[in-house]
C-alpha cells in the first residue's frame, strides 16, 4: 500500500486528499477544513491509500495517527486543537497545492492514484492566501455529484 505524502480530511462523507511540496500548506488547510462543522481529520504528513473495488480509502500512517505538523510550531495533538479524528475516508477529491497557475486555466486532468481516477482541484498561493481555498473545495465536491 503506497504511502504518500499528503494529508486528508473529510467534509461529511467526502474524504478530500491534499498534495503538495514541503511548505505548501498542507496541514494548515487540512487544519483549517477539520475546524469546519462537518470536518474531521483523516490523517496529515503520511496517507495510506487502499483501493477497494472502485473506491480510494484513505487513512494515517500508524505512527502518525492523531497528530498534526504546524510550521513554526512543530508536531500538535489534534485532540488538544479541538479537532474530531476518523480513522478512515473515502476519497472524493484530490486537491493539489501549487505556486501558480495561469489567470484562466484549463480544466485540470483527474487524479489518477492505484489505478482509479479522481477529481482533482488546483489551488495556487494567491488563492490560498485569499482564503478562498475552503469555499472552493466545497463547490469541487458539489460538482463532482451525480
Amino acid at each position: 500500500m503506497p504511502s504518500l505524502h499528503a494529508a486528508c480530511v473529510a467534509l461529511g462523507d467526502a474524504g478530500i486528499l491534499i498534495r503538495g511540496p514541503s511548505g505548501s500548506g498542507k496541514s494548515s488547510l487540512a487544519v483549517l477544513l477539520a475546524a469546519e462543522p462537518d470536518g474531521v481529520l483523516v490523517a496529515d504528513d503520511r496517507v495510506i491509500c487502499e483501493r477497494h473495488a472502485d473506491s480510494l480509502l484513505a487513512r494515517p500512517h500508524e505512527t502518525l495517527a492523531g497528530q498534526v505538523e504546524i510550521r513554526g510550531q512543530g508536531i500538535l495533538s489534534a485532540a488538544d486543537l479541538g479537532l474530531t479524528l476518523r480513522p478512515d475516508a473515502v476519497l472524493h477529491l484530490v486537491t493539489d497545492l501549487v505556486t501558480d497557475v495561469p489567470r484562466l486555466p484549463e480544466p485540470p486532468d483527474d487524479a489518477e492514484i492505484l489505478g482509479l481516477r479522481l477529481p482533482r482541484l488546483v489551488l495556487d498561493r494567491g488563492v490560498r492566501r485569499a482564503g478562498l481555498a475552503t469555499l472552493l473545495i466545497r463547490a469541487a465536491l458539489r460538482k463532482g455529484k451525480p
